[in-house]
């Protein structure tokens, strides 16, 4: 426990909301004072760590989260400054936590992560705020098994549940019975957690002005570092209801994708999948959680001809499908061609870029390079892992952002040729950068560091009689038959992890086989 204690104090960083632009004057002076506590903590060193352990075991001991540290300050930002600030719902309320309790909430959130992993308790198909998942890992799934399902001739109809305010609705006795009664945490512990959640209050500060505190009698504590967790907890019956109906389905947090497919003429898996959704609505009106039906999309997938009666038979039903949805920051097409993804990805990272090329005279390389790669390399790799089998067209788009970014840097003429310039900076181009990532998920798929989910998806080769590939950890290559199978990450995974030598795919640590995967890839792209 003291151990811990000194770890959570160590491991934690001190940022603002992530969903702020780090650059806005409020979050900037609110990251400030947090990074100056953080800091000043430190300086104490061994003077202060005694005192803060006593605390934390205190706490533990007693099953009491301390009062003075439960009063958040909730400071509103202006999502753009073109909007009007009068208006309420044009700002985003930014809560700021007391630090000391992030510390206590740390240690907590170390210890019930791994209760939770040992005890197998997590939902396999929630992706939110857990180890070695990520958006992209739950893309993946979705859209590996909607290429599958296309590779064989059936449709798939994705439907992106949108819940509103879900944070702020818990209901903290629903949460108290799932910590009790599906986790199986009891006693001291779980009046910790009562404690933890029970008699806050907080109040609004904009400039000097303050307002009164109010109490929080519902919710989970926005920007903190345990609100995440609870939440992933309280929706654990959800996957159970959905799962029961037959339908599969992802979360990311409290972003929900449910999915069928059917073949040719097959109607019934639509009308379970309506089924689903009504029971779905039913379950949130029962925990306080709210299914805002005005931002929830259905999109088909799957061979046009076939599509186009699916859709005719979800108008019947009044649901009107989209060609096109966001799914978790990426643009999904009916023909998952991702062209108005790269699209967007394009405009944005040209933009972007054209801003950094206006200061690069008065900016020192090194920081250039920095600018770049948080603006404009961020956006390339971005779940790129969903781009295997993109059309030659598609990467030379993307390759194209990449030659802008390299000669912004190096200050190279248009017409000079690019490749001398990226293999002397050591930018792998964009299909190496996709063969990178996909290559990476599958070593870490092998040493547990990724998602059950994406290690089912692969294989291991293992011939019917020894032969000289026998030991070799190569992947089985699954039967395709269109250019949606070749596209779909368990097809190309397999073939380019089966593509390396020996030597990489057996590298001893994750570090070594990053080391050798990127010089096997520089090799093949500059030298071969």
């Amino acid at each position: 426990m003291r151990l811990l204690a000194v770890v959570a104090v160590r491991s934690l960083v001190p940022v603002g909301n992530p969903r702020t632009r780090w650059w806005c004057p409020e979050v900037r002076d609110s990251v400030k004072l947090k990074k100056e506590s953080y800091m000043a903590l430190l300086a104490c060193g061994t003077s202060l760590l005694p005192q803060l352990v006593q605390l934390v075991n205190i706490s533990f001991e007693t099953g009491a989260f301390p009062k003075a540290l439960k009063t958040t300050v909730i400071k509103p930002l202006l999502k753009k400054s073109s909007l009007d600030p009068k208006v309420l719902n044009n700002c985003r309320p930014i809560s700021n936590l007391p630090f000391l309790g992030k510390v206590l909430e740390k240690v907590i959130y170390q210890q019930l992560t791994y209760f939770l992993l040992s005890n197998n308790v997590f939902d396999t198909f929630q992706s939110g705020f857990r180890p070695h998942h990520s958006t992209e890992t739950a893309l993946i799934k979705v859209t590996n098994d909607i290429r599958m399902n296309t590779n064989a001739g059936k449709v798939s109809v994705l439907v992106l549940l949108d819940l509103s305010a879900a944070f702020d609705t818990v209901d903290h006795g629903i949460l108290l019975h799932r910590l009790e009664n599906w986790v199986g945490i009891s006693g001291t512990a779980l009046n910790w957690f009562k404690s933890y959640l029970e008699d806050r209050t907080y109040f609004v500060e904009i400039g000097n002005c303050v307002s009164d505190k109010i109490s929080m009698t519902c919710g989970v504590p926005q920007g903190s570092i345990l609100g995440p967790l609870l939440f992933n907890l309280y929706m654990l019956p959800l996957g159970q209801l959905i799962n029961s109906n037959n339908v599969s389905y992802h979360n990311y947090a409290d972003d929900t994708q449910i999915y069928v497919s059917l073949t040719a003429g097959e109607h019934g898996p639509v009308d379970t999948l309506c089924h689903c959704i009504e029971q779905i609505s039913l379950w949130m009106q029962n925990n306080f959680l709210q299914l805002n039906s005005d931002k929830t999309e259905i999109i088909v997938f799957g061979p046009q001809t076939q599509r186009q009666s699916v859709v005719s038979h979800l108008e019947s039903l009044a649901l009107k499908p989209k060609n096109q949805v966001r799914n978790l920051g990426v643009i999904m097409d009916s023909d998952l061609n991702l062209n108005s993804h790269i699209k967007a990805i394009t405009s944005s990272a040209f933009y972007h870029l054209k801003n950094i090329a206006r200061i690069r005279g008065i900016v020192s390389k090194p920081d250039l390079e920095r600018l770049i790669h948080a603006f404009v390399s961020s956006r390339l790799d971005y779940c790129n892992g969903l781009l295997t089998g993109l059309s030659k067209r598609a990467v030379r788009q993307l390759q194209n952002i990449q030659n802008a970014a390299a000669r912004v840097l190096t200050r190279t003429r248009k017409y000079d040729h690019i490749s001398p310039v990226l293999r002397s900076l050591h930018w792998l181009p964009v299909t190496q950068r996709i063969e990178f990532k996909t290559a990476l998920l599958v070593y870490k798929s092998f040493h547990g560091l990724a998602p059950k989910y994406i290690s089912d998806m692969l294989g291991p080769y293992e011939p019917s009689r020894a032969l000289r590939t026998s030991g070799r950890g190569l992947l089985v290559v699954p039967r395709i038959n269109n250019k949606h199978g070749e596209a779909a990450f368990q097809f190309h995974a397999a073939k380019i992890w089966n593509s390396l030598h020996e030597d990489v795919r057996q590298a001893s640590t994750l570090t070594m086989f990053k080391s050798r995967l990127k010089t096997a890839l520089f090799t093949r792209a500059y030298e071969n």
